[in-house]
């Protein structure tokens, strides 16, 4: 049985927390740099002319809400929308069956690219993106060689789709490089060509003054028809020092137009760029992460670094956790059946009810097609206790049959058949307690059902096996041990016979 839940325990998949349909989705629509409001007014619009087929009587979508540019944006070439889904019970199609055919549809749109995410389990931070890998290294020029070979790689794991990084090359930049020697023979210093270009290009605040009692700055910057284009340069002159002539500025620089990042990411206080990607239809986290583990393992150099954030770091840390908190209750309740038997062998046999139950847990989430994750292993914490009370039954009053008198083998047999009504009807109310959160649909049902089939299967199939299981072992190993009342009662014994003998004593 052990055997059996080990198997099932690494041919089940394994995630950070189901998917959980909460009526609602986001889609973000994202065009080049430099795109227009009128080009992503009309990208938007083709949107939403996709989004209008699937609402109205008897679609799955309710309504939607736009927003150009997106929230908490102040970029023009973004927009947002967030679509509201219908009640769960006038719907067949969940959000990401819905998610997936809007990603479908939405390939005809040009110049623009469409991410339907819908939202994650237990508020996890990510996007929608429950893939994400983080690269970190001493440079962005080596980051962004890396970031390329992984977003190459990624195209060959099925298990990922929407592949992306947070490093976008795609805001236009003018790089200017300064001729330090012909400024130097000229006589122009390198701090006058910068001020030039700050306050021709950017803006420069020179001084103050005041106003009926007010202090305004005095801010000194190009008209905006003479910095619309780099041919304006040639019209910025800067003075020499030695010749106090007018030098035009064109003389001394090389102007070079390249893309660049709008910003620039650090993580653990290091340079880094983040590949995220959504999982595929029907595809696991836990089976992500390890085949994109293995790509990073065999792409990357070993002096990339390699890190996890959003639902993948959560998957990470939650799993090493919840299995220590499992060992924690374990030893807790060992210790607590160790203090009240007085011995080590009773709770030992009482406890093996827990690898049973575990196996009926595990068969429950296999024949469900479900995953092990936080609910199922939270579910799994759960069966310590529920399980346990069925050898703490038996063993205990096969110990008190013992202390009547009762042969050893004759104790364990009438202890296992008189307390098989007791365990029966424990375990069935359990069980049809547990049975709503099996069976129940709508919101939220997607994290209350691995809760409920663990608790279910594994309290149902440890009540029938316990019946078998704790009495042979109690057979095999409990023969040398006693009930904690067994000193006291062979002392009150020993009393009732040296008070009945003294008795007799006296009458004779």
């Amino acid at each position: 049985i052990t055997g059996l839940a080990i198997l099932l325990s690494q041919s089940l998949p394994t995630e950070y927390a189901p998917n959980e349909d909460r009526g609602a989705f986001f889609v973000s629509l994202r065009a080049p740099e430099g795109a227009t409001l009128e080009t992503m007014d009309r990208s938007t619009r083709q949107l939403e002319e996709i989004l209008e087929t699937q609402v109205g009587e008897g679609k799955p979508i309710k309504r939607y809400l736009t927003r150009l540019p997106g929230w908490g944006s102040s970029a023009v070439n973004s927009s947002l929308m967030i679509v509201l889904l219908t009640h769960w019970d006038d719907r067949e199609q969940t959000d990401q069956e819905i998610a997936s055919w809007l990603r479908s549809e939405t390939g005809a749109i040009p110049g623009a690219r469409i991410f339907p995410r819908t939202p994650r389990a237990l508020g996890i931070r990510g996007g929608g993106s429950p893939v994400q890998m983080v690269l970190g290294g001493p440079d962005y020029e080596q980051l962004k060689e890396w970031r390329d070979k992984m977003l190459i790689a990624m195209q060959d794991i099925p298990e990922l789709q929407n592949t992306d990084s947070d490093f976008q090359e795609r805001k236009p930049q003018m790089k200017i490089n300064v001729d330090r020697n012909r400024a130097a023979t000229l006589g122009v210093s390198l701090s006058n060509v910068g001020r030039t270009l700050e306050t021709m290009l950017g803006s420069r605040t020179v001084t103050t003054y005041v106003d009926r009692g007010r202090e305004y700055n005095v801010i000194l910057q190009g008209a905006d028809a003479d910095r619309s284009s780099t041919d304006d340069l040639s019209n910025l002159y800067v003075r020499s020092s030695q010749t106090n002539q007018l030098v035009p500025l064109s003389n001394l620089v090389v102007v070079s137009e390249m893309a660049g990042p709008s910003q620039l990411k650090r993580f653990d206080r290091m340079r880094s760029i983040t590949v995220s990607a959504s999982l595929a239809e029907g595809a696991r986290l836990g089976d992500a992460i390890e085949k994109l583990y293995q790509v990073a393992q065999d792409t990357l150099p070993a002096s990339a670094r390699i890190s996890w954030d959003g639902e993948s770091e959560e998957y990470l840390n939650s799993g090493s956790s919840l299995y220590l908190t499992f060992a924690l209750a374990l030893l807790i309740v060992f210790l607590v059946l160790s203090a009240q038997f007085e011995s080590f062998i009773n709770p030992m046999i009482i406890l093996v009810t827990v690898p049973l139950a575990l196996t009926g847990a595990l068969l429950g989430l296999w024949a469900y097609g479900s995953s092990i994750n936080v609910f199922s292993q939270i579910g799994a914490i759960l069966l310590i206790g529920l399980s346990a009370k069925n050898g703490v039954l038996i063993v205990e009053f096969a110990n008190q049959l013992r202390d009547r008198g009762m042969r050893f083998r004759e104790a364990v047999v009438e202890a296992a058949s008189v307390r098989l009504r007791p365990i029966l009807m424990t375990s069935a109310c359990t069980t049809f307690g547990a049975l709503p959160l099996l069976l129940g649909t709508g919101a939220g049902a997607e994290a209350r059902q691995p809760i409920g089939i663990v608790v279910v299967y594994g309290v149902t199939i440890s009540a029938v096996l316990t019946l078998f299981v704790v009495p042979a072992l109690y057979v095999l190993f409990a023969r040398s041990t006693s009930s904690p009342q067994h000193v006291s009662r062979v002392i009150e014994r020993l009393r009732e016979t040296t008070a009945g003998e003294g008795g007799a004593l006296e009458g004779s």
